[in-house]
């Protein structure tokens, strides 16, 4: 059974008991009342006709379930896919056409297929090329460009794209005059009720209650008939099952799209499920997670699904319905099913206003400036590479793929300049015995013994700054016969790293002074090992403690050679 599960993940939920498969249903239903609403809502945030948004929200939530390894993520539509999705797409074809469609079912396939490669390649690690700061940045820019991107919905004025989100929403601000009151009204009333029931009744679906409520209004009133842009006629049914279309040009054009929607979606996903897993006591595993998404979006490509990912707002829901195993997410997705067979003309008359209204109060709790201010105190290139990508993601926008990338290539060029000059420290005796930074402490140092500490790895980016500082401290000290490097700090060695010690051994011996290394970690000594380096600087130089290495020093040096003062450390016996 266990090698079999390794494939059908889902068999580990049988058998459920009673009390477990009724806190699923109950879970599902709840799930589902956010679900139907917000699913459309998305849609209309990537570009797509809204009821495409109940395609996504039917196959790919049971699949994603099924295949992962959390039991409670909802996968499904979600915020900052769905805007990646249409903001990226919109430079190839206009939103909502058949060609606009095509793209995004067939970059719901590409995702799907490199999530899946990662999870099977155990490649989960791969999400940490994106570094928190950056995705803080992005996150915060993105959902105040989601929230604005909704304005022209929201007041019911037209606006023609011109290629710059920031003039758009210039133009769309100038054109305020024109706003369709009744449309508006449409918009606030909706999310007048879910921010209510949210603060006052927070166990009540207030995201159906406000569609319900609105639909409800519109069709009264005519809304349509007044002007107003409600979701329109549904086709009845399931989508038809058909394969995307494959094209190798389409397909090299959106491939870093498809890079950055994976990166993206699978961080949010891996994020919540962390989060729920810490609650639930469950164990996570990464690849499996990236198996089921992976899956999810193979199988939604084939049912005209655009691309998914796992949903912060409805796993959450999902938990605190009481959700004990992914059951809750097949009860969700036969509910969007059901809907899909008997209910989608009810919705004709919902106001698309509405739908603006559910995902700007849904992207409200992503706008979290503090979250920036505090990575900046704890370190300030962390900071900057959160501003930068903050920054650029606005001033690129709609091409949000090229905000993201600057930040990440901004993280990692800052985070090789910080280790290019790692803490160095010269170090003196103490009163207590013990080696410290001497400039710090106002400690002596010994003319006859430099004794210095790097506290980094060493590696292509930082030899010639180690080699440097080695080197200053032999000039600092003319008399001096041994150079004592406490390697703690030293994690990792390279190539580069190895070469660099060959040479300054060769190069200090020469000189009649010899390296000697304390407290390198066994992975370094292997590699000093293998290329023969550890016979070059001499067994009788490497040492498990800066005591030993000193008392060691001391006695080749001569007890009574020296003053006292001389050396760093007295001697143990």
């Amino acid at each position: 059974m266990n090698n079999l599960q390794r494939f059908l993940p889902f068999l580990s939920w049988f058998p459920l008991e009673r009390e477990a498969l009724r806190a699923d249903v109950i879970a599902g239903i709840t799930v589902a009342m956010v679900l139907v609403p917000q699913s459309m809502a998305y849609a209309q945030l990537a570009g797509m006709p809204p009821y495409f948004g109940l395609y996504a929200a039917f196959l790919p939530v049971m699949i994603g379930a099924m295949w992962g390894s959390s039991r409670q993520l909802a996968t499904g539509p979600v915020a900052m896919v769905s805007l990646l999705t249409g903001s990226m797409l919109a430079g190839f074809a206009a939103p909502g056409t058949d060609q606009f469609i095509a793209l995004a079912i067939l970059l719901a396939l590409m995702v799907g297929v490199i999530e899946l490669a990662l999870g099977l390649l155990r490649l989960g690690a791969i999400i940490n090329f994106l570094s928190h700061p950056v995705i803080v940045g992005f996150t915060n820019a993105a959902a105040i460009i989601i929230a604005l991107s909704q304005l022209d919905k929201l007041l019911g004025i037209p606006v023609r794209s011109s290629g710059s989100f920031l003039a758009d929403v210039w133009g769309l601000l100038s054109l305020a005059g024109d706003t369709r009151w009744l449309t508006l009204l449409m918009g606030i009333a909706a999310f007048s009720i879910m921010w209510l029931l949210r603060k006052y009744a927070p166990r009540w679906p207030g995201v159906l209650i406000a569609v319900a409520v609105t639909t409800l209004a519109s069709w009264q009133i005519g809304f349509e008939k007044a002007g107003g842009a409600v979701v329109g006629a549904i086709p009845a049914g399931l989508p038809k099952l058909a394969i995307p279309q494959l094209n190798g040009e389409t397909i090299m054009l959106l491939l870093s799209t498809a890079f950055v929607i994976t990166l993206v979606g699978f961080m949010e996903a891996i994020s919540i499920a962390k989060a729920m897993a810490t609650r639930t006591k469950q164990r996570i595993d990464p690849n499996q997670e990236l198996v089921g998404q992976g899956l999810a979006n193979i199988a939604g490509s084939f049912c005209q699904s655009f691309p998914v990912s796992g949903s912060f707002s409805r796993s959450a829901v999902n938990l605190a319905a009481g959700a004990v195993t992914g059951m809750s997410s097949v009860i969700t997705g036969i509910i969007v099913l059901i809907t899909l067979l008997a209910f989608t003309p009810l919705l004709y008359p919902l106001p698309q206003s509405v739908l603006a209204a559910i995902i700007m109060l849904a992207v409200v709790n992503l706008v979290n400036l503090e979250a920036i201010r505090h990575i900046w105190k704890a370190q300030r290139h962390d900071g900057l590479a959160a501003v930068a990508t903050f920054g650029a993601t606005l001033l690129f926008a709609p091409h949000l793929d090229t905000g993201i990338l600057i930040g990440a290539a901004l993280a990692i060029v800052l985070y090789l300049y910080r280790t290019m000059r790692p803490r160095v420290v010269v170090l003196g005796r103490h009163a207590d015995g013990t080696l410290r930074d001497a400039a710090m402490h106002n400690l002596p140092t010994s003319r006859h013994v430099a004794a210095i500490r790097f506290d980094g790895s060493l590696y292509f980016a930082n030899v010639p700054y180690f080699e440097d500082a080695v080197l200053e401290q032999v000039a600092r000290h003319p008399e001096a016969r041994y150079v004592l490097i406490v390697g703690d700090g030293i994690n990792e060695i390279d190539a580069s790293g190895e070469e660099v010690i060959r040479h300054l051994v060769q190069r200090l011996r020469d000189s009649g002074v010899t390296l000697v290394f304390s407290g390198l970690k066994h992975q370094v000594l292997q590699v000093m090992e293998r290329t023969g380096l550890s016979e070059l600087v001499g067994p009788q130089n490497l040492y498990r403690t800066e005591d030993l290495a000193l008392e060691a020093i001391h006695s080749a040096l001569g007890a009574g050679a020296l003053p006292p003062e001389a050396f760093l450390l007295k001697p143990f016996r």
